[in-house]
């Protein structure tokens, strides 16, 4: 029987406590309390009850959230995470039992987010905790900036701002706080919190369908982390109108959720919401930054970007303004071993970051090297002749070539080779120091480097490189025959280094193993016979053996003129 799923997962029941057994395995600063499946709570390793001296932070709620809640469990963040079923509060006796496990003295500070089933079932732990002894504080998240005010009980939704109180109430308890001074931390960083996502998809629960809400196209602001509705379906926009729309969103003034004017310091937080790749993220981040400093005339002091609380695999993310005063920056800034929490942000970043100048070649030549010579000396002459008859071969085979490289590639082979051998035609007449025949190979490299892609392109750069250097060894302006045959035996060797091919794997070494070997051999009067041509059916050798035995032949004929 086939296994339905669209899911890598066991039993869809399950998810929740297979993902805290593989998250304390994989971090041994975390641990969870023996009590599956109805209990399901993760903490840090190192604390119990009895034995903790600093206020405990607990958070939690419904699970698909990840890494939120548990992955910010550790020293100087969360005391413990209670977990609930996929999107469903955790029951009463969960939290209850986080309570007791890490909560001593100083008390424990219960961070939840802004929904009902979170704030009945966390607030009747809360109450049955006090009248067990414990000393007790509640802490209600709703930093949503999508909806209009609301006039009802529910009020703004708990969304990605979340982290950013947990890290500044864990800094707080950490720094030995008591449970009211740390409750009231937490409760002035919630009132200077706004975020607002934007989705491309909703999420799909495990063993259940995936929904089709948002057709092809579209695109959901202010879409909740549940997959609740939000403010408006449009189609999907470029990213910049997005990021500024949502900025403007959270920053209004008419619904005035976060005390932020012109001239404020802020906290930037990119959140992804599951399915987006961290490529789009930090395209985000890098729009995001400056429409804060030019529209809203912002300093953007912190930037947290990745995914920090996630709805299962919906595509999309948050944006996330937190007011930077000077002491939630220090609490930001705090370490914590909390596995998940963002390392390499601390500290202030610079107004604009200007890029580095990109360093200048060693080898960079003079305007006098990168000139033609206005006379060719002899080998000036010869590699003219050489570099004529080897380009025009690779122009007259190029549909031959095509059509071979159809039977065994994808058929652009004699393109990409043609439009490298037209590209060194052309160079040669404007700059190539013929003169020089080091330099005039290490300009053929750059010629072919612009304009060929794929892999010949970049094995004749890396042949032309490694020949060039062996022949700048010479400081003689003639390079003797078996000279020649050792830039060609160090290119070859280069090809083979990093190409990671040998004589008879069907490439261009084919027919320059062979070519090399009659070089040293005879020296440049001999030339690579054309049983190569028909001998080697890859395109590559074929390419490789025909610009070859037409450069031979070329010089053949010059010297025999010249005799």
């Amino acid at each position: 029987m086939a296994f339905e799923s669209n899911k890598l997962i066991n039993n869809p029941n399950d998810v929740v406590t297979e993902f805290i057994e593989g998250l304390v395995e994989t971090y041994p600063v975390l641990q969870y309390l023996d009590g599956f499946p109805e209990v399901k709570v993760v903490l840090r390793a190192d604390v119990s009850a009895s034995t903790y001296d600093k206020v405990a932070v607990i958070s939690g709620g419904g699970s698909g959230h990840e890494p939120a809640h548990a992955g910010f469990v550790g020293d100087g963040m969360l005391t413990a995470a209670i977990c609930g079923d996929v999107f469903a509060s955790p029951p009463v006796a969960s939290i209850l039992a986080g309570i007791r496990a890490v909560t001593g003295p100083m008390g424990c500070l219960l961070i939840v987010k802004n929904y009902t089933g979170d704030r009945l079932n966390f607030g009747l732990a809360a109450e049955e905790a006090k009248s067990e002894g414990y000393k007790v504080e509640m802490v209600i998240v709703g930093d949503d900036c999508a909806l209009p005010p609301p006039r009802g009980i529910a009020g703004r939704r708990g969304l990605a701002g979340t982290i950013l109180v947990h890290k500044i109430a864990g800094a707080a308890a950490a720094s030995g706080l008591s449970l009211s001074d740390v409750a009231a931390e937490a409760r002035h960083a919630c009132e200077i919190v706004g975020t607002m996502g934007v989705a491309l998809s909703v999420c799909t629960l495990p063993g259940q369908p995936k929904s089709d809400r948002l057709g092809p196209g579209k695109m959901e602001l202010g879409l909740g982390i549940h997959g609740e509705p939000g403010a408006i379906v449009t189609d999907i926009q470029p990213v910049d109108l997005v990021v500024s729309h949502v900025l403007k969103r959270i920053l209004s003034e008419e619904t005035n959720y976060v005390p932020i004017k012109r001239g404020s310091r802020v906290v930037l937080m990119i959140n992804g919401l599951g399915a987006t790749p961290v490529m789009e993220l930090m395209i985000a981040a890098g729009k995001a930054v400056p429409i804060l400093q030019l529209e809203h005339g912002l300093a953007v002091v912190r930037v947290y970007t990745g995914s920090f609380m996630t709805s299962l695999d919906m595509a999309g993310f948050s944006i996330t303004i937190m007011k930077a005063e000077q002491a939630i920056l220090q609490r930001l800034d705090a370490a914590t071993k909390a596995p998940h929490w963002p390392i390499g942000v601390d500290g202030d970043r610079p107004p604009a970051k200007i890029p580095v100048p990109v360093p200048p070649s060693r080898a960079t030549k003079s305007d006098e090297v990168l000139s033609r010579p206005q006379q060719l000396n002899q080998q000036g002459h010869a590699l003219e002749v050489a570099i004529e008859a080897a380009t025009l071969a690779i122009i007259n085979i190029k549909d031959t070539l095509n059509d071979w490289d159809s039977k065994v590639g994808d058929g652009d082979c004699g393109s990409t080779m043609s439009r490298g051998a037209t590209a060194i035609q052309e160079d040669m007449k404007k700059y190539y120091p013929l003169n020089n025949a080091a330099e005039t190979i290490n300009e053929i490299g750059s010629s072919i480097r612009r304009v060929m892609g794929g892999t010949s392109g970049i094995l004749y750069d890396i042949f032309c490189k490694a020949a060039y250097a062996q022949l700048k060894l010479h400081k003689q302006s003639d390079i003797a025959p078996l000279q020649w045959a050792d830039a060609f035996d160090g290119a070859i060797s280069a090809i083979m280094l990093y190409g990671g091919a040998a004589a008879g794997y069907r490439t261009m070494l084919d027919a320059l193993i062979p070519a090399a070997t009659v070089l040293r051999e005879a020296g440049r009067s001999t030339y690579v016979n054309a049983d190569i041509l028909t001998s080697v059916p890859d395109p590559g050798a074929m390419a490789a053996a025909s610009w070859y035995q037409a450069a031979a032949l070329a010089l053949k004929d010059k010297l025999k003129a010249g005799s």
